[in-house]
This record gives C-alpha cells, sequence and structure tokens, in this order.
C-alpha cells in the first residue's frame, strides 16, 4: 500500500493566496513563496497551486511566482490554470513545477491529455474535476463564469484515464471551506472506476475528516486549504494523529 499524500492547497489571485468558500468570497491570505516554504518545512509531502482567475480570463499561468516558489522549497509541487498547450506546460515544468494539472482545458479541448502525456509523461499530468451534485463544473475561478460541462463525472474520469492522465483530483465544490468532512459517497464512486491515484479536495474540517477518508481507502492523498492556513491543523500534528490510527503516511516527524 502506498503511504498516504498530506497536500495544501494554494489558490493564487494576482500573485496573492486566497481562499473562499464553495468557490466564491475570496479572502487574501498571504504571500505564496512565504506559505510555500512554510508548508514544506511543516513536512507537507506535496503543494498544489491554483491560478484561479487564469482560464476565466482567458490567460496563461503567471510563471513568476512559480520560479520563486520552486527556488525556495524542495518538496514536489503541482500548478494548474490557464495551461492550454504543450509549449504552455513546458514553460511551467522548465520554471520548476513538478506536475501540472488541467481542468477547463482539458473539457475544452480532451486531445490536449494525450498531448501533454505523450510530451510529459502520465506521471506529470493531473486532472482537477470540479464536482457538484454529480456535475462537472469549469471555468471555476469566476463566479460569473462558471458553467456546467456537458460531461457526467463518472464518464470524464473514465475518460481522461484512457487519454492517459496520471492522476486525479476530485474537488467537491459544495464541501469547499465549509469543513464538514470529504464528499465520501461521491469518492466512493470515484474510487471503483480509478485506476490512477485519487486526491480528496474540499471539505476537511479535523483531523478526523482526513483520517476517515484514508481509512475507508478513498484517497491516495488529502487536500485541504483553510484547515492549514488558519492554523487550526499543523500538519505535524496530523501526521502523528494518523500515523498513531494506523494509516501509513510519507514523512513522519
Amino acid at each position: 500500500m502506498l503511504a498516504k499524500r498530506i497536500i495544501p492547497c494554494l489558490d493564487i489571485r494576482d500573485g496573492r493566496v486566497v481562499k473562499g468558500i464553495e468557490f466564491t468570497g475570496h479572502r487574501d491570505i498571504g504571500d505564496p513563496v512565504a506559505l510555500a516554504s512554510y508548508y514544506s518545512m511543516q513536512g507537507a509531502d506535496e503543494l498544489v497551486f491554483y491560478d484561479i482567475t487564469a482560464s476565466p480570463q482567458g490567460r496563461e499561468t503567471d510563471l513568476s511566482w512559480v520560479q520563486k516558489v520552486a527556488a525556495q522549497i524542495s518538496i514536489p509541487f503541482s500548478v494548474a490554470g490557464g495551461i492550454r498547450s504543450v509549449d504552455m506546460a513546458k514553460r511551467v515544468f522548465d520554471s520548476g513545477a513538478d506536475k501540472i494539472s488541467i481542468n477547463t482545458p482539458a473539457l475544452e479541448r480532451p486531445e490536449l491529455i494525450n498531448e501533454l502525456v505523450t510530451r510529459f509523461g502520465s506521471q506529470a499530468i493531473v486532472i482537477g474535476i470540479d464536482v457538484r451534485n454529480g456535475q462537472i463544473y469549469q471555468n471555476t475561478g469566476d463566479p460569473d463564469k462558471t458553467s456546467i460541462a456537458r460531461k457526467s463525472a463518472l464518464d470524464w474520469i473514465a475518460e481522461v484515464q484512457d487519454r492517459g492522465a496520471g492522476e486525479l483530483v476530485i474537488n467537491s465544490m459544495a464541501m469547499d471551506g465549509v469543513r464538514d468532512g470529504y464528499d465520501l459517497g461521491f469518492l466512493q464512486m470515484v474510487k471503483e472506476i480509478a485506476r490512477v491515484p485519487v486526491i480528496a479536495s474540499g471539505g476537511a474540517g479535523v483531523m478526523q475528516d482526513f483520517f476517515e477518508v484514508f481509512d475507508q481507502g478513498l484517497a491516495d492523498g488529502a487536500l485541504a486549504a483553510s484547515v492549514f492556513h488558519s492554523k487550526e491543523i499543523c500538519i505535524p500534528d496530523l501526521k502523528n494523529f494518523l500515523y498513531d490510527n494506523g494509516i501509513q503516511i510519507r514523512n513522519k516527524t
């Protein structure tokens, strides 16, 4: 069994880390480089950065903060937002990212997944899937442009795996920032068809939420933001808690 991963998520808007509830009402949290350094020292297994306005605004990912983060940390990190071509992906990797995550661009042109996998390998290509009530949403970084994609969530998960994606991040929009726990019901449906690692996202409020998603075998990693940003949960304490309760984890402090 692979050790479980603890993954802080940092949403980026205008070069700053922000956090909202159910993908709206974002408030400023701080500098991405400082927060990345903090989470690296805390023992995070990897980090995920979402440039949340890139796709809705039709622009590319801002590479300036990617380069600064890469210069400060040694743990793996992935970057998402506005990656619409192999060329843009190459620039993100050249800036220091270990993985890229795509969502809206893949929904708009699924062949992009194949192109990225062919060029960089499955292990470097993550598909983010924003789900509410079994439906996929796109352009979720801007409430005015958010729309329902014309694909069912489970059919899309099957398709992206067939196209070679190496990892799935399942973002539960209804649970985002609410802290009522991960969407275990939907994650169960995902795991029944998943052939690649699944990362649970949206809903973590207490340490028990991480334990439940791992103990039930529904995720290979757990992503969270607000509980880490607020320091209500510190990663060393979380890892000790999970280890003491029988969960195999990486880099226990």
